[in-house]
């Protein structure tokens, strides 16, 4: 039986790879501080004889006697709420965490995935992105915390894949989105879905023109799946092409919702990107993979989990 070790495992993607992996046989350890992370999220697989949850900040020094084959490291803050308000914990997961998880695995002999972002693109001048893209980062800007610390996860992950061959894999992660999401987690979706529910104001930052590209989390685990069983380890970008304004979000999730909120207008965030949008044609190509739910059907399904707990 193979064991997979998922830092962030109680966090909102993690914690669904938590299930797909459960569901496929293997022995999960889950692991996370509970930062950003809930226990809420995995109460269901503590039940489960083939889960087993860990206390810990991954930016110290982790020792586990389990034989590990599989390390999939998902433990950051993902929401420019979170990594604003941690910055120095964002910067020491992505650098020290990511470190520690890559000791661990040239020590474990194990397979390690790394759960980078989209945001190493920065604020894009090519569109839509491909992985080859270096990207158009500002290093010292508010954002600069998460984005410098997946851009160093990435460049150290492949410093131990050359040197100490290591067998990585990188994965950009484009918005995702679905159940388990925070209410206050404060990315576009919930806090329309969030707002649209409660008859408050939907609040669009800057002139709400600026696009997205949605996908949906049981597309992207299937996705992140497929990237661990492939023999590639260059970053693959997983994420839906379809690209959307937030107006459009917006006026979608108010359709779904049945809501009579009026639309409020704030100041750009710094730094907030004008476009994004992923080129899939390597995941296409490698993965044999493409998204296949709908955003309307995956609001639908994100709205009608939202509304239990509104």
């Amino acid at each position: 039986m193979k064991t997979v070790l998922i830092t962030g495992g109680a966090g909102f993607i993690g914690s669904h790879l938590c299930g797909l992996f459960i569901r496929k046989g293997w022995r999960v350890i889950c692991l996370d501080n509970l930062l950003t992370g809930s226990l809420v999220n995995i109460a269901f697989y503590r039940r489960h004889k083939r889960f087993r949850f860990l206390r810990h900040n991954i930016a110290g020094p982790i020792y586990l006697k389990d034989q590990l084959h599989l390390i999939l490291h998902f433990a950051s803050p993902a929401s420019p709420v979170d990594y604003l308000v941690y910055p120095i914990q964002t910067l020491k997961v992505g650098a020290l965490g990511t470190h520690n998880c890559l000791g661990l695995a040239k020590a474990k002999g194990a397979r390690f995935l790394l759960a980078s972002t989209s945001e190493v693109y920065g604020d894009p001048h090519v569109h839509p992105q491909p992985e080859e893209y270096w990207g158009h980062v500002n290093p010292v800007g508010p954002r600069g915390v998460y984005d410098e610390a997946k851009r160093f996860a990435e460049a150290m992950t492949m410093a131990y894949h050359r040197v100490h061959k290591v067998d990585t894999r990188i994965v950009r992660i484009f918005n995702t989105f679905g159940p388990r999401m925070r209410l206050n987690d404060g990315r576009a979706i919930p806090n329309f879905i969030t707002q649209a529910l409660r008859g408050e104001p939907v609040t669009i930052y800057g002139s709400g023109r600026q696009t997205r590209s949605f996908c949906y989390i049981s597309d992207m685990v299937d996705g992140i799946y497929r990237l661990t069983q492939a023999g590639y380890t260059d970053p693959v970008n997983i994420g839906n092409p379809a690209e959307l304004s937030l107006n459009g979000l917006a006026r979608m999730i108010k359709k779904i919702a049945k809501s009579t909120s009026p639309f409020e207008h704030r100041s750009l965030p710094t730094d907030d990107p004008k476009q994004r949008q992923p080129d899939i044609r390597k995941a296409r190509a490698l993965l044999k993979w493409r998204p296949r739910v709908t955003l309307a059907d995956g609001l639908r399904q994100t709205i009608h989990w939202f509304r239990q707990r509104v």
